[in-house]
């Protein structure tokens, strides 16, 4: 049976998204030192990525400063301007990047990220990680103002610990803003936010979680287990990271495989679902897409529901990845 997942707030905002968004930052192949990991995509190609997420009910994206210095934004705002998509139709996330940076950089930078998007709003402003060479209150109280001057909607982190999480969350509060966000990895294959502490924080400061590389790097599709001649196509460091669970992911993969058959859907599918339904709504996902068939499937993974046995099951084989 078809269903139509319901919108999420981001935390406390009045901000709301599809459960499942899309992570653009294979956008920036070519450009920039994020660039050089990816592939160039085509123009055209990336704007029948982002038709296909929305013709799904996507409405949020995801991308950063650092994804080919500006190469992302404007590769996701030319795709949205072909489709004649409105800005108040999308969610639009980006990142600063605190390396080797102050808090100071802050304002100095947000002008390049609204040039990029070219009229499109940043609705969420994230710190990219916590390695500023300012307190993280400082920072904060620089998001702060760009907020009340309208250059941003909220704000999120990316890759906080509870603790900095808890920091973040407390000078924003000063200002009467919600910490929105915490940006991180987390996967049926990486999920040690559920253990150190992170989650639990979430939930209690009523922050969402978005998570990344929810594939875990593709692993989660079962498309290696299938065919593992597919692991000679990847890079060194790809293949070392998928081949470290190949082994201890075969029994959940298998699982999740038959789930997928009964619903109709693909394993990877059925590995997005479990992400945003186990903890509530408290997680969101932004999987990444370099073809349309990555936007399609990842975006029909809130086209169905999974049952408190199947979610029990999954959670279960998964348990080992705590």
């Amino acid at each position: 049976m078809q269903i139509e997942m319901d919108k999420r707030k981001l935390g406390k905002t009045d901000i709301e998204v599809s459960p499942i968004g899309i992570g653009v930052m294979q956008f920036s192949g070519g450009k920039g030192l994020m660039g050089k990991l990816f592939p160039r995509i085509e123009q055209d190609n990336k704007n029948e990525i982002i038709k296909a997420a929305i013709s799904g009910g996507v409405n949020f994206f995801d991308t950063a400063q650092i994804y080919g210095n500006g190469m992302s934004e404007r590769s996701l705002s030319d795709a949205l301007k072909s489709l004649d998509i409105k800005d108040e139709d999308v969610i639009i996330g980006t990142k600063w990047m605190p390396i080797l940076k102050t808090a100071k950089n802050i304002p100095k930078t947000i002008g390049d990220r609204l040039h990029y998007l070219d009229g499109y709003t940043i609705d969420l402003f994230m710190v990219h990680m916590p390695i500023s060479f300012s307190p993280i209150r400082k920072q904060m109280n620089e998001m702060a103002k760009l907020v009340q001057s309208n250059k941003i909607r909220s704000v999120g982190v990316s890759n906080f610990s509870a603790n900095q999480m808890q920091k973040a969350h407390d000078a924003l509060e000063e200002h009467g803003i919600p910490l929105a966000v915490n940006q991180v990895n987390y996967s049926l294959l990486h999920r040690k936010i559920e253990t150190n502490g992170v989650l639990e924080k979430a939930k209690e400061l009523g922050v969402t979680i978005v998570a990344y590389t929810p594939l875990g790097s593709g692993l989660l599709t079962g498309n290696y287990h299938n065919d593992p001649s597919l692991l000679e196509k990847k890079g060194r460091m790809q293949k070392r990271r998928i081949m470290r669970k190949f082994e201890s992911s075969r029994s959940l993969v298998d699982e999740m495989t038959q789930i997928a058959d009964n619903h109709g859907v693909t394993t990877g599918q059925v590995a997005l679902n479990w992400l945003i339904t186990f903890s509530g709504d408290t997680v969101i996902t932004i999987p990444g897409a370099s073809k349309v068939k990555h936007s399609t499937e990842s975006a029909g993974a809130m086209s169905f529901e999974l049952d408190a046995d199947e979610l029990n099951k999954i959670d279960e084989l998964s348990s080992q990845f705590k």
